[in-house]
């Protein structure tokens, strides 16, 4: 997928929603600062993933009260539970594995802690699947 195509479709995402749209580039430009991503475009929600996805930005429900009006989602995963207070939810979909939801009300919410956990993320995509490296043996193996 080219980047015009996923230009045109963030647009058609984020049609009618110019406040939402501006935080999701903030969001974007945070997630690329980090390394280079791919970005997939889908009915609800916008991935980032690397060998595997590792966040998600999607709109609340217009009926949820309880999210400000024109914020976002901000969905992380990584390999351990987090407690902080900008964390809304947290759960563990499989074992090892903690899904994150931050709301993005404005560009203040995404905080330097927030950039360190989207760090954490991008890097536990990256190695999440990875089979071991025969080639890399134990110091134990070559000492007798």
């Amino acid at each position: 997928m080219t980047d015009v195509m996923t230009n045109k479709e963030k647009e058609a995402f984020f049609a009618g929603k110019p406040e939402a749209r501006e935080l999701f580039m903030a969001v974007e430009r945070k997630i690329r600062a980090i390394g280079p991503a791919i970005i997939t475009v889908g009915k609800t929600q916008i991935s980032f993933a690397t060998r595997t996805q590792f966040a998600w930005v999607w709109m609340p429900q217009p009926t949820d009260k309880k999210r400000p009006l024109h914020s976002l989602v901000l969905s992380f995963g990584c390999g351990r539970q987090i407690v902080h207070d900008q964390i809304v939810e947290a759960i563990e979909p499989y074992p090892g594995r903690w899904t994150h939801h931050v709301i993005i009300a404005e560009e203040a919410d995404l905080t330097d802690t927030l950039d360190a956990w989207l760090r954490e993320a991008y890097r536990f995509s990256e190695m999440r699947g990875r089979k071991p490296d025969p080639q890399n043996r134990s110091s134990e193996e070559g000492s007798a």
